[in-house]
């Protein structure tokens, strides 16, 4: 589903990431982890084409991602507050990603009801913009535009961050939700490793750029994670 290949960036000389090859195969549930600074933001951005690489490459669907826009239709993703339209409504918002992407009223309503334990009654009906809400809810909201088309693909940058410990629970179980009743690619990076061990069958450590470790999720990944980053 997606390749990257040879993939390199750096700022002001000093090398960001550096990834020789790394494959996230097509309905798989990937999490990425790594202390700051490790990558995971820049290499979401490249996969994304939000910035270029000084070297190589990311392909979904076998295309080249900064060379054709054909991703873009199958692809769902929030990484910050920057996704969002801060002057309309959650309402609003909603009603134009629905637009957008040929999403119809009723599909709208029913992920509505499937998320409306995860907005706690805290974000629709409001009557405010989004710039006005909290940085957990402005979350909320755009992890739900994010899955309102039933992407293909899916990428979440910190999903668990700024969000209360009730939301995060119910998050995760709708991420679960989501993967089994969707064939979705779902890719997640967060530096909570319980939770990104329990919703992701396969975690990739990144240091300093680079892959350090590719781990099939099981019952001591959770062990070995801790362990890797106490040391």
């Amino acid at each position: 589903m997606i390749k990257i290949d040879n993939l390199g960036k750096a700022y002001n000389g000093t090398v960001v990431l550096d990834i020789e090859e790394l494959i996230i195969g097509q309905n798989e549930s990937f999490g990425l982890v790594g202390n700051n600074g490790a990558g995971k933001t820049t290499l979401f951005r490249l996969i994304l084409d939000l910035i270029r690489a000084d070297r190589g490459h990311v392909e979904s669907k076998h295309t080249d991602v900064s060379k054709s826009d054909d991703w873009k239709t199958y692809t769902g993703s929030f990484l910050d507050e920057g996704f969002l339209v801060d002057f309309l409504t959650p309402e609003e918002y909603f009603k134009f990603v629905a637009k957008i992407n040929s999403v119809s009223d009723n599909e709208m309503n029913i992920l509505v009801n499937k998320f409306s334990d995860f907005f706690g009654g805290e974000i629709l009906g409001k009557n405010k913009y989004i710039r006005d809400f909290s940085k957990g809810n402005q979350k909320k909201i755009g992890i739900f535009a994010a899955l309102m088309s039933n992407p293909e693909i899916v990428i979440l940058d910190e999903p668990f961050a700024n969000l209360d410990p009730s939301s995060q629970i119910r998050l995760k179980q709708l991420l679960k939700e989501f993967k089994e009743d969707n064939s979705v690619t779902m890719i997640i990076s967060s530096h909570d490793l319980s939770h990104v061990t329990d919703v992701c069958e396969r975690i990739v450590v990144l240091e300093r750029g680079n892959v350090i470790n590719d781990i099939k999720t099981s019952d001591e990944t959770l062990a070995q994670l801790e362990n890797y980053f106490s040391t």
